[in-house]
């Protein structure tokens, strides 16, 4: 299929929702041969989630393209031993159960090592495999709420705000199980041995939570949610309304940046009151929101085209993607009777390019299964007992 560079390796995906088919999704873009596997009661119901043509979501035609489908029961017992078979070809699974369940089903980490000593088990839970959360369940907020992210979040004398962007599910259960599978998938390769992946979301959220983390040690306490220097505390870092009602992105920081900001501004006054603190702050930020009120939204922002000093315009979803940057980095492909985002990466020698839509419920079954060398009459069978 694809000339990417993880060409040749073999994912077995039980993975469903958000978190871990993005995971799956760049292996798959990467080049791996992704088999999206499901089953009774374990069907991914993405499917469903929203608006999509044929009754399936945006969502899921998305973020499972590149795969291939089975179907497969996996709590029948010729379920369980397909999938072993399986396994003894793959060189990563991937899934998402609560603590246990992979092991109940005659299908966890010790099982497949059994039988293919080089496989990475891949486990992306909210709290981990142990502890005493480990059973219990959550979703993107409660995880960056126990990592102390969510409290940092807002502006000043607000409640805390629910972003829009699922840092837990992404961040942790997609890209931080993706450094871990890549990590333990080379080191198969080199030893022979594959390894256990444990990836909990919340963990993956606090780990990557370190201004706050930064300024309890050496300040010995969180500044209030707004006040810290990248969240409100620096009036030369932070979102300014304009005469239309829509926002800039200003962060001239550096001092570099905050000069050439004053320049072009003509505001030279402003050069000494860089990194300004406390009521020094919030006065300098009064006198910039009555500036940047006086202009629209476009006037400055082509006001600062050429003035290189980090000043963007806040842009909404529909203008990201339209914008010359995103588009000249080919950032949109249209598959699948939608546009998609592209992978966020360049590899040299690799086009990225959307060569399966995102399966049906075991569309590959067979072709599957007759890689993995059973018979016409093994898969006749197996379709006959309901097992795939």
């Amino acid at each position: 299929m694809s000339g990417g560079p993880l060409r040749g390796v073999r994912v077995l995906d039980l993975t469903r929702l958000l978190p871990g088919p993005v995971a799956t999704l760049h292996l798959a873009d990467l080049g791996a041969d992704v088999i999206k596997i499901e089953g009774p009661g374990a069907a991914d119901y993405a499917r469903s989630m929203g608006d999509g043509a044929q009754g399936v979501s945006v969502f899921y035609r998305s973020v499972n393209r590149n795969k291939r489908g089975l179907y497969l029961d996996l709590k029948h017992p010729q379920g369980r031993a397909v999938f072993l078979r399986l396994a003894r070809a793959a060189d990563i699974v991937v899934e998402s159960f609560r603590p246990g369940v992979s092991d109940k089903l005659g299908i966890g980490y010790e099982a497949l090592r059994a039988v293919n000593p080089k496989i990475v088990y891949c486990a992306i839970t909210g709290y981990g495999q142990t502890g005493p959360l480990a059973m219990a369940a959550g979703h993107d907020l409660n995880y960056i709420a126990l990592a102390g992210v969510l409290e940092q979040i807002g502006v000043d004398r607000s409640r805390p705000a629910i972003p829009n962007l699922q840092i837990g599910d992404l961040l942790g259960g997609a890209m931080t199980a993706l450094m871990g599978i890549l990590a333990a998938l080379f080191d198969a390769q080199r030893t022979g041995q594959g390894r256990l992946v444990d990836v909990a979301m919340s963990e993956a959220v606090l780990a990557h939570n370190l201004f706050p983390f930064f300024a309890l040690q050496t300040e010995g306490a969180v500044p209030q949610r707004g006040a810290d220097l990248l969240s409100g505390g620096d009036a030369g870092y932070g979102v300014y309304a304009t005469a239309d009602g829509r926002y800039l992105a200003v962060a001239p920081l550096e001092k570099k940046f905050w000069d050439i900001f004053c320049d072009a501004l003509r505001r030279p006054d402003w050069k000494a009151r860089h990194a300004a603190r406390g009521a020094a702050a919030d006065e300098l930020r009064g006198e910039m929101e009555e500036l940047f009120a006086s202009r629209t939204r476009a006037e400055w922002q082509n006001f600062f085209a050429a003035v290189d000093c980090c000043v963007t315009p806040v842009l909404s979803v529909a203008e990201a993607v339209e914008h010359p940057q995103f588009g000249a980095r080919g950032m949109t492909v249209q598959a699948d009777g939608v546009a998609q985002f592209a992978p966020p990466l360049k590899i040299s020698g690799w086009d990225f390019a959307v060569e399966r839509a995102a399966p049906t419920p075991g569309e590959h079954g067979d072709e599957v299964l007759r890689e993995a060398g059973f018979s016409a009459d093994e898969i006749d069978a197996l379709r006959q007992a309901a097992v795939i």
